[in-house]
């Protein structure tokens, strides 16, 4: 015998339904999806502690002598300017970040000529297609007697660019 009460048990399960699919699209639409937009905050971490590391690089010991970064770029020290950077980069309290880098020094040569040199090549981890940022930081060169020094011994400014990412 066939009476109404089958008929509003299966009203009952699809207005159920219905209530569920409504439920489960206001939650999935209220959560906060990482979009390609949002990629610059990390790269903006990224290039502030570069520049900060650049800066405190770039900050003598005492006052009346020469920062680092300046030693590092006048004797033309790769390897000691690597360390101390991908160092500092990496400092966390709790645990080491996987940063890589690349830098390059902006010259003027003696024929007044705009040169690159390549101070850090960048290791095997470069692809050419990782989110890097580059940070700048222009550092005063004193004039020197040492004429092998790839800058020339001219006393001038050159620009130390550096490329950071992470692999």
């Amino acid at each position: 015998m066939v009476n109404d009460s089958g008929q509003l048990y299966t009203m009952e399960g699809i207005a159920a339904g219905l209530v569920m699919l409504l439920t489960a699209y206001l939650i999935l639409s209220t959560t906060s999806i990482y979009t390609p937009g949002d990629t610059h905050i990390p790269d903006m971490q990224l290039e502030q502690l570069g520049s900060d590391v650049l800066a405190m690089m770039d900050t003598p010991d005492t006052d009346g002598t020469k920062s680092d970064l300046e030693i590092f770029v006048n004797d033309d020290n790769s390897t000691g300017f690597e360390d101390m950077f991908l160092d500092y980069c990496n400092m966390m309290a709790s645990d080491t970040d996987t940063l890589h880098m690349s830098a390059n020094v902006t010259y003027r040569d003696k024929d007044d000529q705009i040169k690159e040199h390549l101070l850090v090549e960048p290791d095997e981890t470069w692809t050419g297609r990782e989110s890097a940022v580059r940070v700048t930081r222009w550092v005063q060169l004193d004039k020197q007697t040492n004429q092998m020094r790839p800058y020339g011994s001219r006393a001038q400014a050159v620009l130390v660019e550096v490329l950071l990412w992470r692999a």
